[in-house]
């Protein structure tokens, strides 16, 4: 069956647009936004985005970008509190939010060993990751989080390899209520149970999970 000319215009023109879409969301994120207040990411998430541990700025290299761009909507509209990200956010476009997103979920992911057992007893990282803490209805973080903390779907991230920083703030935001776009409260309720001493030791877990 012969296609219409007209057919084939369109698919080239559609794909034409994704590429420039693509050149888009790398310059967004190496250079900024057209606002000169949408700073380049690069200066905290690495240049391939793997993020700065250092600093806790997370790891954004492999995440859903359904995931990236919800947290850039909630941030921008103060749904979740962030503030250094909160302007930057704010003065991104929705067409530059999609783009850059997309441009961040295609690099690599982290590379994780598959562990299923706890290997020490006294490991309370790896027993709250892989066994949770049910006697205070706390599940394991791999029940919605994957093996090894890889990631879920558009709603659960990847916890591997993001700085133990910046997962001990997150934990402590729940805590704290000053994050709370999560599904259900979930996450709230999870970290609510948690001492500091077990926010810490998970978020040190995931954190020593990645390869180099």
């Amino acid at each position: 069956m012969k296609i219409p000319s007209r057919a084939l215009a369109g698919a080239g023109a559609l794909i034409l647009a994704l590429q420039v879409h693509a050149a888009d969301g790398q310059k967004i994120y190496s250079q900024g936004g057209a606002n000169p207040a949408a700073l380049a990411c690069v200066t905290c998430h690495g240049a391939n985005g793997e993020g700065m541990a250092a600093g806790g700025f997370p790891r954004l290299a492999g995440l859903s970008a359904a995931y990236m761009r919800k947290q850039l909507e909630d941030i921008r509209s103060g749904a979740r509190s962030a503030p250094v990200m909160q302007p930057l956010a704010a003065a991104l476009t929705d067409e530059e939010i999609a783009a850059v997103t997309e441009i961040l979920a295609a690099l690599p992911a982290v590379d994780v060993p598959l562990v299923t057992r706890v290997e020490k007893a006294d490991d309370l990282g790896a027993q709250l990751a892989l066994r949770g803490a049910w006697a205070r209805n706390i599940p394991e973080c791999v029940s919605c989080h994957g093996p090894s903390g890889i990631g879920v779907g558009d709603a659960f991230p990847a916890l591997a390899g993001q700085p133990a920083q910046y997962i001990a703030g997150q934990l402590q935001a729940w805590r704290q209520g000053t994050r709370k776009n999560d599904p259900n409260d979930l996450m709230g309720h999870v970290a609510r149970g948690l001492t500091d001493a077990e926010v810490q030791a998970v978020s040190e877990y995931f954190a020593n999970l990645s390869q180099p």
